[in-house]
């Protein structure tokens, strides 16, 4: 059955109807998950194995039989491995049901349909008795319910719900504990992905700076973690303020609770400075001695990095603290960490530190609420996007370019999602400045920076889409420079971009004879590389720890081929080590000086290849601000 769906094109912002599989969901969700990377895992598959094989043998050595309970089986791998151990029946619940039909498959193509049933429900659904989906509770516990903050994928009131319901008093757990570790750093790249900076200009009258409103300094940002391969970090990138700290552990072998709770380590700084940063990671031991330990650590804090297990489903965590605070070397701090069922985030605390607090408040004291942005500009621009317009040699590229075509009776229209350019235009000397802001969101953030810089009569918000501008928005007068960066919020890709280029051709009667378009160009550029490890997202499995899984690697791959393996990857390429095959090319170039042309921009060619497995072609685009066209 096809079905209709509406899809928002992102390079021409407009909304196109599409012939769909009514499963087209499915696809997308099984082609942008993470099993082909958690199959590739092999210390994970490896310590798994070990502990399933621990818990089993400790269960039989008190003449018990050996039920299992698998909570999100995915394919159904560690059930395998608990009847390959030596366990009597495994009861393997996954709620999503294309992955539970895989897994049936799985486990009959691996010969232990007679021992491992499927159950496509949500854990919390899952009944216990005569008729139900188990007999009784079972002795042992596998899970594999973690992101890279841990408890992001619903862990705790899975757990919760499966010791009150499912599973014996005592029971075994695997794994048997996790551990989440912390770091305060100073960082000042770090921070610049959190907060925006003042912005120095260089005018005729000299300096301006650009300053954040009050509401941008105070918020204390997005609620979600950022999660990256934080060992692309270079170590010049921050400074150390303490030791790696045990925050807070969780036994998955008893009761575990899903209430708010906060967790508190006494510490002195290890050197003086602003605190701005946390790293997090966590590690989980599978077996009740710790001796069967998989760790999420960065290298600088792994016991043996030449070990390290690269993978992308679990990497590690940077959380931003409220507002940095100066810290002085060995004075006592108190770094605390906050959870409740799904999240996880930090504050820093002069005071003695206090026992943990779990559940409602008490003694007076009460769990800080979870940072949520108050200011639009993260709901507005993402983590690299502050970054990018915190860079001041960037800004100073842009002030280098508007020099060379502003006049003092320039009429400038700015099309750029919350940008700083239309700013730059009006301290450069142009006589008006109008800022296309088609959003809520943005409109109400450069109204704030507008305010803040005394600027709210001098550049004149349109909250409009481009098409529907009419010259009285304008206030009658033609434009003499179109200005972008570019940068729009619905961009995921390079050429997503090109979106100004429509914009630029919507707008083009109300440009003067002779406008300035600028950026005037851009160009694509290409390079064929060999990842050193993304290519395991992607990448078929075969047999994982002895068992057969290609039948996930088939699903994997219909689902590619259903649309994600015709488009490219958003990826941020600094995180993901990669060795060229080929020397960069330039593909297409655009010429934003002229309206978007009505035929299609191809070209083809050949490219030079050196030796190496070809994983990826990462591509970008470069736009063209100088005088000459790119």
């Amino acid at each position: 059955m096809k079905v209709f769906c509406g899809r928002a094109n992102p390079t021409t912002g407009s909304v196109e109807w599409l012939e769909e599989d009514e499963h087209y969901d499915y696809h997308q969700e099984i082609a942008r998950s993470s099993y082909a990377d958690m199959l590739h895992d092999k210390d994970r598959n490896m310590k798994y194995y070990q502990g399933i094989r621990a818990a089993v043998s400790r269960v039989k050595d008190k003449g018990q039989k050996a039920l299992v309970l698998d909570i999100g089986t995915g394919t159904g791998l560690l059930s395998m491995m608990a009847v390959t151990a030596g366990a009597d029946f495994c009861y393997a619940i996954e709620v999503f049901k294309p992955m539970a039909d895989a897994a049936v498959k799985i486990v009959e193509k691996n010969g232990f349909s007679d021992k491992i049933k499927i159950i496509n429900k949500h854990s919390t659904e899952v009944t216990i008795g005569p008729g139900g989906d188990m007999p009784c509770r079972a002795n042992i516990l596998i899970t594999e319910l973690f992101d890279t903050e841990l408890i992001g994928e619903g862990a705790l009131p899975s757990y919760e719900h499966a010791h009150r319901h499912l599973v014996q008093e005592n029971c075994e757990a695997v794994p048997h504990r996790a551990t989440v570790y912390a770091q305060l750093v100073e960082s000042r790249r770090m921070w610049s992905w959190n907060k925006l900076f003042p912005v120095r200009v260089q005018t005729s009258l000299g300096e301006q700076v650009i300053v954040p409103p009050l509401e941008l300094e105070r918020c204390p940002g997005a609620p979600s973690v950022y999660d990256i391969q934080l060992n692309q970090v270079s170590p010049t990138d921050f400074t150390v303020l303490s030791d790696v700290l045990p925050m807070f552990s969780v036994d998955f072998s008893k009761q575990v609770s899903s209430s708010t709770a906060s967790h508190s380590r006494q510490f002195e700084p290890l050197a003086s400075g602003q605190a701005q940063v946390v790293l997090s990671w966590w590690d989980i031991e599978m077996d009740p001695e710790g001796k069967i330990k998989c760790t999420m650590a960065p290298f600088w804090a792994h016991s043996d990095p030449e070990e390290l297990q690269w993978r992308d489903h679990w990497m590690q965590c940077v959380y931003f603290l409220p507002e940095e605070e100066p810290v002085v070397q060995g004075s006592a701090l108190c770094l605390v960490a906050h959870h409740d069922d799904y999240c996880v985030w930090y504050s820093l605390q002069r005071t003695r530190c206090a026992p943990s607090l779990i559940g409602p408040e008490k003694d007076g004291r009460a769990h800080p609420a979870r940072p949520v942005c108050d200011c639009q500009a993260h709901l507005l621009w993402n983590r690299p996007r502050f970054g990018e317009i915190n860079d001041q040699n960037r800004t100073d590229q842009y002030v280098q370019a508007l020099r060379t075509v502003l006049k003092p009776d320039s009429v400038c229209l700015c099309v750029s999602d919350g940008s700083l350019l239309s700013i730059l235009a009006h301290h450069l000397g142009a006589e008006q400045v109008f800022t296309i802001e088609n959003s809520a969101a943005s409109h109400r953030l450069m109204k704030k920076i507008f305010k803040a810089n005394h600027l709210e009569d001098k550049i004149n918000i349109i909250e409009k889409r481009p098409e529907l501008l009419t010259p009285a928005d304008l206030e009658g007068k033609k434009v003499s420079l179109l200005l972008g960066e570019p940068f729009f919020t619905t961009s995921l890709l390079p050429w997503h971009n090109l979106y100004f280029w429509y914009v630029r051709t919507a707008v083009d009667r109300h440009l003067a004879p002779g406008a300035v378009v600028m950026p005037q160009a851009a160009s694509l550029h290409m390079m064929v590389v060999e990842f050193r490890d993304l290519w395991r997202i992607r990448s078929p499995c075969g047999d994982c720890e002895g068992f057969n899984v290609h039948i996930m690697d088939d699903m994997i791959k219909h689902a590619l081929d259903f649309r994600e393996s015709k488009e490219a990857e958003p990826h941020p390429l600094w995180e993901y080590p990669c060795r060229s095959l080929s020397e960069p090319q330039q593909i297409l170039t655009f010429d934003f000086r002229q309206p978007v042309p009505p035929q299609a921009i191809c070209a083809e060619g050949a490219i030079e290849l050196r030796r190496g497995t070809v994983a990826g072609t990462p591509t970008a685009s470069r736009p063209c601000t100088s005088s000459t066209p790119h």
